[in-house]
């Protein structure tokens, strides 16, 4: 799972306990004029095919943790236990194009990505 925080000028997102180790990461740190949303994803969490992974874990059904590369060339972070709890956080002018990542609350945390965004 991971917390996510958000500053008044980052979104960063903390990797937690074990799956640091799964995921190659402790944390990822994007400017939050690099986002473009967040929403749900719990659908997506439960496909059977996230992508190639490089370097990542993938067990069906228990974890899909770190970097998978999918078939339209986006490059997509991954640390999802459980696919209720998935949310997708977009991104542009970043290596990766989303972050795909467990949260406690995928409402409110959403809504904190949103509210936070600078809007034109």
């Amino acid at each position: 799972m991971t917390r996510i925080e958000i500053s008044e000028t980052d979104l960063i997102v903390y990797i937690e306990g074990w799956d640091r180790f799964f995921a190659f990461k402790n944390e990822l740190r994007v400017p939050l004029t690099h986002v473009a949303g967040a929403e749900h994803a719990d659908d997506e969490a439960r496909g059977w095919f996230h992508g190639f992974r490089a370097p990542g874990t993938e067990m069906p059904g228990v974890i899909t943790a770190g970097t998978f590369y999918h078939l339209d060339g986006g490059r997509v972070f991954w640390d999802v236990h459980d696919a209720n709890g998935a949310i997708a956080i977009l991104l542009h002018d970043e290596s990766y194009t989303k972050l795909i990542v467990e949260v406690a609350d995928p409402v409110a945390t959403i809504a904190a990505i949103e509210a936070a965004l600078p809007h034109p």
